[in-house]
């Protein structure tokens, strides 16, 4: 358990420190990329059912993928984007509206801005404007609506501006605010030219960050003519909106893995039993959860005289010939038979004189000597034996031990199916060199029999024997309950 846990700690850290680099509210343009982090968690569970122990160990891996983007929506100031009016794009044709006295001059009085019209700031005052910037004489507002662009992971502003400052007394700046509908996302002020500085005709552009969700702008053009001649002059306004999008696909894959550790308290019958249902059917579960059981039905071997006939020889030719053994039974015989002889000869040297012959012929006339008998039986059944020893023990050819081999190959399970039955049948045959056996077959003609089953047996003791077992399955029945 103490290892369980070390694991799964060492896997969260290690999915903690893979998270993507451009959080959702990071102020600024995220680097674009594909990030992809995995985390694994391993749960390992243990139950003990009494019968069984089962060990699940489920493994569930997240794999997050992030993608950064950066958008652009155009320049929000052209008309053609569709988010500003005519009398409100950047070319200046037009006074925005705004604080202070202002001109919308043309030809030569735009000096290096061109022979179109300009935007020109008159007034000389020196107070605070609208968005918050002193020393403001004059100021040209516009609002934006960008809520349709769905910005809600930060990004950046940027903008240029053309300006013209003919007196180096004059000044002008840039000022944009984003909002959140009310709330205020950012706000940023650039001074283009001070006063006192002699810049004449310059073009700028710059930016600002800002983070999380941006749906309008504000956007703020200022100054002050001090010396009241030729004002500040600007033209060609643009603003673009770059900003993050994200998309974050995660993927959960869930791995369960089951170890049954069955205890030793089953029948090995039972067992037996359960094996082989498992091998001979396949077992389906269905939506409801109940068990189907379906045979497998194995394919029927094609049997055939000629198969079986080719089987055979090919064992033949894998059994080696058996070395006969040498038997020493001649030898032992002519031992025998030398010993008997001898006896035989020391019977005839030591033949009786006249008186125990006729002493023996007394007592052989009295009472028979059996031993004699003995002796011709004994030697007649020594006599066979040696015969029998002498007659070579038959060994099996090798097409009958190859016709063995086949038969003993049948598994014992599937014995009596047709095709193994038909097998041993011609294996049969091929020993017994009964290869026409079935070719001629007889055909027995069907007797009429309607005569005899027309025919009523009378039972006397019919009713007796059918009580005697309707009474039988009765007392059966009853005794179930």
């Amino acid at each position: 358990m103490l290892y369980y846990l070390k694991l799964c700690l060492f896997l969260l850290l290690v999915s903690l420190s893979s998270k993507a680099d451009c959080l959702p509210d990071i102020e600024g343009l995220c680097i674009p990329g594909v990030t992809i982090t995995e985390d694994t968690q391993v749960d390992i569970t243990e139950e003990d059912k009494g019968t069984e122990i089962v060990t699940t160990t489920t493994t569930t891996v997240t794999t997050t993928t992030t993608t950064v983007t950066n958008e652009d929506s155009g320049d929000i100031l052209d008309g053609d984007n569709d988010y500003v009016t005519t009398t409100k794009e950047g070319d200046m044709d037009y006074d925005w509206g705004g604080q202070g006295p202002a001109n919308i001059p043309s030809g030569n009085s735009c000096y290096g801005l061109g022979a179109d019209k300009c935007a020109q700031i008159t007034g000389g005052g020196n107070s605070t404007s609208t968005m918050g910037v002193p020393g403001m004489g004059t100021t040209f507002i516009n609002t934006i609506d960008i809520s349709d662009l769905k910005i809600d992971n930060g990004g950046k502003v940027k903008y240029t501006i053309e300006v013209d400052k003919q007196d180096a007394q004059d000044r002008i700046y840039m000022h944009i605010t984003g909002l959140n509908g009310t709330s205020q996302v950012f706000s940023g002020t650039d001074i283009l030219s001070e006063s006192g500085v002699s810049t004449g005709y310059q073009s700028y552009n710059g930016s600002f960050d800002f983070g999380g969700v941006l749906k309008s702008l504000k956007i703020e053009i200022g100054g002050r003519d001090i010396n009241l001649a030729v004002g500040p002059l600007f033209d060609d306004v643009t603003v673009n909106v770059f900003y993050n999008v994200i998309n974050t696909i995660v993927e959960q894959q869930i791995t369960s893995v089951e170890e049954i550790v069955y205890l030793n308290i089953f029948d090995p019958v039972e067992i037996e039993f359960a094996t082989e249902v498992i091998e001979f059917n396949d077992i389906t579960v269905d939506e409801a959860g109940d068990v189907e059981f379906a045979p497998i039905e194995s394919q029927p071997e094609e049997v055939s005289y000629e198969t079986v006939e080719l089987e055979i020889q090919e064992f033949e030719l894998d059994i080696p010939e058996p070395e006969v053994a040498s038997v020493e039974i001649e030898a032992e015989m002519e031992l025998e038979i030398e010993m008997e002889v001898a006896q035989v000869e020391e019977a005839v040297d030591e033949q009786p004189t006249e008186e125990e012959t006729n002493e023996l012929d007394n007592k052989a006339n009295e009472e028979p000597t059996p031993e004699n008998n003995d002796t011709s039986e004994q030697k007649e059944a020594e006599v066979e034996n040696s015969e029998e020893a002498e007659e070579p023990v038959k060994q099996p050819s090798a097409k009958e031990k190859a016709a063995t081999k086949i038969v003993k190959k049948i598994d014992d399970k599937a014995r009596y199916d047709e095709s193994n039955q038909m097998k041993t049948l011609i294996v049969m045959q091929i020993l017994g060199n009964t290869k026409t056996f079935f070719d001629t077959q007889s055909t027995i003609q069907d007797t009429n029999v309607n005569e005899y089953l027309n025919k009523v047996i009378d039972d006397p003791y019919s009713g007796l024997f059918i009580a005697e077992q309707g009474q039988i399955m009765e007392d059966i029945i009853n005794a179930q309950y």
